[in-house]
């Protein structure tokens, strides 16, 4: 059962990191006891504190500041005689969730935004995991550098700023706790392992490094899911997740990082000058940690994708009812249901790095007439085959994040859980759509279920390609294919297209008669990714994730046979370099170095934790590839994208 509860208030990460850190070594060692299981006693006073009692003689009383989030230590207080450095104020803290990084003031004089835990992509977590397509922990949102104002071509770049010192030291700090947490595992990953991580990643929010903060952030709440076996958490998340963090403070503390990897702050605004954007559609958004809202996406004249976010406290009520709430932008008197089928242009506008747009002081908007799908700057989005978009943004894992993919699809069937379409185009692969959030409550499984019931319907489509997943597809909105009979007939008023999240189809929506016969394949078709002898790999790197290094050493040993057994599938499909980095981890694993007196003594995790990452990252680099390639209608260019 999970300790956390809702009823406990989020602890910020340095709180927790000290009240461990003030504990003797015994008391460390009872501390994953006294945690687990703690927060089912929390009672709520009339003041809005919550009280945890362990025994007759220790309370624990937190006090939430007014964000509702504990951020010093004098808010959490125990009645014992060792308190503040004891076992019970830890464990209590400990139980509580955690709270995000606090938000930077924002670039624009004099503008302010609304806090919020981020829309779809603020999250450089695990797809499927963003605030859309999952319900997860709404993670620190950083953003790559500089995407507003670009440099214009032939204009010199301007050198990029070297690391600090402290910059230096707070990311060393950081990957030598990575690689001991990377060590221990899941089983030996408990409150002290995770302390330590929040302690490095507070070192590295003050020396300037939100990218990596975040990183580690995930990690610690992956390893509290993992341990605590929540439903839906899934070990290969995780492993994502150590793989950000071990590349990110390794390329960092090398010194020769790109500055993008130090990151920016969620809220770094900048001035954005006046705009003028077109709405495409709208979704919900729903956190495990309680906000709902929504998020509408519009595009600039250029082809520019812009976002307005309205998420806060209030989970799946707030989620649904958020499509009709009312846009907070320069005074706009439109609601997010107008906004996606309308614009809006925008006077002194504020743009973060990933091009959401802030409601400042200074921030005027008036509303603008909607364009539909078919009339530009929109019809980019379906003009090009999406084998070639997908390409493009594999090629860039931070702008998948975000990006919208659009292409024309004639509907085949449910398969499963999928839903099997084809592109309107030669020889063009089966696609597989999921919904885009899986909440029965939200619309999206309910939709793609009426979908479903017309095969032979030709859709417009517009939604988020799942980068993790064969040729997979989450819509967001769909609409009729222009100058096709047997399509969708929405209402005028819905501007050729219907918000899977909050539109409802209904059999009116739908052509009457029936299409041509569209045979529905006795197999969802080949999917190189689970195909492929990779799994050998990703089983091997989640084996040390799960277990340590222990367990990968004891997985990995055995006879010569065994390993050919085990990366001899891999050398014959030609996946050479996967071979010898999965046996190069396997070795580091099991080197056991002796002292001076030869006795067995620990081995340093660094050159575990560069094997453990060298062979995370060609994976990673290989599997993308594979999904990359597995929507292409060439089936010959799936295995050879691998290698």
């Amino acid at each position: 059962m999970s300790t956390e509860s809702t009823e406990l208030p989020p602890v910020a990460p340095e709180v927790l990191a000290e009240a461990v850190e003030n504990l003797t070594p015994r008391l460390r060692k009872k501390l994953d006891a006294a945690t687990e299981g703690c927060a089912a006693g929390a009672t709520l006073a009339a003041d809005g504190a919550v009280t945890l009692r362990f025994g007759e003689d220790a309370l624990v009383t937190l006090r939430p500041g007014p964000s509702g989030t504990i951020t010093t230590a004098e808010q959490a207080t125990c009645s014992c005689l060792l308190a503040p450095r004891c076992l019970h104020r830890a464990a209590a803290l400990g139980a509580a969730p955690l709270a995000d990084a606090p938000p930077e003031p924002v670039a624009a004089a004099g503008s302010h935004e609304p806090a919020d835990p981020g829309g779809p992509g603020d999250s450089a977590g695990t797809p499927g995991t963003t605030g859309s397509a999952g319900s997860t922990e709404p993670a620190a949102a950083v953003e790559p550098a500089d995407r507003v104002g670009p440099a214009e071509p032939g204009e010199p770049a301007e050198p990029a700023p070297a690391l600090t010192a402290a910059q230096l030291r707070a990311a060393g700090a950081l990957w030598q706790v990575a690689a001991e947490a990377l060590a221990a595992g899941v089983t030996a990953g408990g409150a002290v392992v995770q302390a330590e991580l929040l302690r490095a990643a507070h070192t590295a929010r003050l020396a300037g490094l939100p990218r990596a903060e975040a990183a580690a952030l995930r990690v610690v709440r992956g390893l509290r899911a993992a341990r605590e076996r929540r439903a839906g958490q899934r070990l290969g998340d995780l492993t994502s997740a150590f793989r950000e963090l071990l590349h990110t403070a390794g390329l960092l503390a090398s010194g020769s990082a790109d500055p993008a990897l130090t990151g920016t702050a969620r809220r770094a605004y900048a001035p954005g000058g006046s705009l003028q954007v077109h709405g495409l559609c709208r979704e919900p958004v729903l956190s495990a940690t309680g906000y709902g809202g929504v998020v509408t996406h519009v595009l600039g004249p250029d082809g520019s994708h812009y976002s307005v976010s309205d998420v806060r406290p209030g989970g799946l009520a707030r989620a649904r009812g958020a499509g009709s709430a009312s846009v907070a932008l320069g005074g706009a008197t439109l609601d997010h249901a107008g906004l996606a089928r309308g614009g809006l242009r925008i006077v002194g506008a504020t743009v973060s790095a990933e091009g959401r747009l802030g409601a400042g002081r200074g921030v005027r908007a008036t509303p603008l007439p909607g364009i539909a799908w078919t009339e530009r700057p929109a019809a980019a989005l379906f003009a090009r085959p999406a084998a070639e978009a997908v390409a493009e943004l594999s090629a860039d894992p931070e702008a998948a994040e975000t990006a919208l993919l659009g292409c024309d699809v004639t509907v085949v069937g449910a398969a499963g859980e999928h839903l099997l379409v084809r592109e309107t185009r030669p020889d063009a692969p089966l696609l597989r759509l999921l919904p885009a959030h899986p909440h029965p409550e939200l619309a999206h499984t309910q939709n793609l279920r009426r979908i479903a019931a017309y095969p032979g319907v030709q859709l417009r489509v517009l939604g988020r390609p799942d980068l993790d997943r064969t040729a997979t597809l989450r819509p967001l909105a769909v609409g009729p294919v222009p100058g096709a009979e047997y399509t969708l007939r929405l209402p005028e008023e819905w501007l050729g297209r219907a918000d899977l999240g909050y539109d409802r189809l209904q059999g009116m929506h739908f052509p009457t008669g029936s299409a041509d016969p569209v045979p529905l394949p006795a197999a969802e078709g080949p999917d190189p990714l689970a195909d492929s002898p990779l799994w050998r790999v990703r089983r091997l790197l989640e084996t040390g994730v799960a277990g340590g290094r222990r367990a990968l050493a004891e997985a990995a040993r055995g006879t010569s046979s065994l390993a050919a057994a085990s990366y001899g599938p891999l050398r014959r499909a030609g996946l050479t370099a996967a071979a010898d980095l999965a046996a190069a981890l396997a070795a580091e694993a099991d080197r056991r170095p002796r002292d001076v007196f030869g006795r067995l003594a620990d081995p340093s995790p660094d050159g575990y934790a560069w094997a453990w990452l060298a062979a995370a990252t060609h994976l990673a680099a290989a599997e993308r590839s594979l999904i990359a390639a597995s929507w292409a209608a060439d089936p010959s260019a799936v295995m050879s994208a691998a290698r």
